[in-house]
């Protein structure tokens, strides 16, 4: 019996494994372009504010391919889904890597996007399936440290590495780890634990997902992360303008600045165990609020590129106090469907993200720096405290 259990964490062992390659990769690609706005947009000749969208151009995609690709990785198996979206990813990126036209790149992102849509929200419904739930927020915390190390790698080495191989260089490598992430589902998942195919039925995926917003507690979660996406990633690609306008650098000062938002992730990572149990949710939700809230004026005071990344720090950590909350607590929205629900949630995410970056950008001309991120840090402050007193309540059937 003992040797039974000493025996059973080494599948979850090898699919977190595998899981945190993919998801490294999918991130990496997500992060890189945002210190390269001001590059790109004097190298293309267009206007920064329009560059920045190429963060719109891969997270809106992501947010749209998700209705699909929940029922898809539900009835064709989650490891399949991911593989093939990986390969697809890793050719959109070369194609980055090949052109000079920015239509075409704007073309790619999406691609890239749509693709990467198929790495981390099924990754996380897989965990829902194979990882007991009194294991499964720290399990989902460790992934995070894989995810979030990707966004730590791709805005810093994107920051730093433009000046000696270009932006070409940075998307040829992002797309070289996206292969490398292809490999790893390919060679890594159990083929005899995976699934069997079921055939497609749109109807029937229709009607899971009226279910699954039927669910109040969905409801509230989907509406949470779309808010805190708003408020919190908005600001991210129009950060390296901001920080050459003020004459204090260029993609390696905006590298090592977004950078600090992944060192917090990461800290979160490696504490989510100590954090959640000497706070327990509704103190994790409020504190993450307050955190973010403090975070974000510091950075609408417009400081050194040095204090930028200090209140970057801050955010993530504060961020990941909110959203790994969340994310846990999808995964028991429909037990029978996680693919469904997890990628309504995405979908939801992902399109606050897209949007975020649009709204942050005409707020920033109109509201000025600290003016949008106050607004910011008013949403989420509020966004901690409502979202501790709904999840509060229990799940139905609880």
């Amino acid at each position: 019996m003992t040797s039974a259990r000493n025996a059973a964490p080494s599948p979850i062992t090898r699919l977190l494994a595998v899981l945190s390659v993919a998801g490294f990769a999918s991130t990496f690609a997500g992060r890189s372009v945002e210190p390269l706005v001001g590059v790109l947009a004097r190298d293309l000749g267009s206007d920064p504010h329009r560059v920045a969208l190429l963060s719109t151009a891969f997270a809106l995609p992501y947010a749209l391919i998700q209705p699909i690709l929940g029922p898809v990785g539900d009835a064709l198996g989650k490891e399949r889904v991911m593989t093939v979206c990986l390969g697809i990813l890793a050719v959109a990126l070369a194609g980055c890597a090949l052109t000079a036209d920015l239509p075409l790149l704007f073309g790619l992102r999406v691609a890239a996007g749509a693709a990467a849509g198929g790495v981390v929200p099924l990754a996380l419904a897989l965990m829902g399936d194979r990882v007991p739930m009194q294991r499964r927020q720290v399990a989902i915390g460790r992934f995070l440290v894989a995810v979030i190390l990707g966004q730590l790698a791709g805005s810093t080495f994107a920051g730093l590495i433009e000046g000696p191989v270009g932006w070409r260089g940075v998307f040829a490598i992002t797309a070289a780890v996206a292969a490398v992430g292809c490999a790893a589902a390919l060679l890594g998942f159990e083929r005899a634990a995976a699934a069997p195919a079921r055939r497609l039925a749109l109807r029937k995926a229709a009607s899971r997902y009226r279910a699954i917003l039927g669910n109040p507690r969905a409801r509230v979660l989907f509406s949470a992360v779309f808010v805190e996406a708003i408020a919190v990633f908005g600001i991210f690609p129009h950060l390296a303008p901001l920080i050459e306008a003020r004459g204090e650098g260029g993609p390696r000062e905006a590298g090592l600045a977004l950078a600090g938002f992944a060192a917090g992730g990461l800290a979160y990572a490696l504490l989510v165990a100590q954090v959640l149990r000497f706070l327990g949710m509704t103190r994790m939700l409020i504190g993450g609020g307050a955190v973010c809230a403090g975070a974000l004026v510091v950075v609408g005071l417009a400081g050194s590129w040095q204090v930028d990344a200090a209140a970057l720090l801050a955010l993530g950590f504060g961020f990941y106090m909110l959203h790994n909350t969340f994310q846990v607590q999808v995964t028991e929205v429909a037990p029978q469907a996680r693919a469904s629900a997890v990628a309504l949630h995405a979908f939801s995410f992902f399109c606050g993200q897209a949007l975020g970056v649009a709204i942050l950008g005409g707020a920033l001309q109109t509201l000025g720096q600290f003016g949008s991120l106050a607004a910011c840090a008013a949403v989420i402050l509020a966004l901690g405290f409502a979202s501790a007193h709904l999840l509060a309540r229990p799940a139905p059937g609880a």
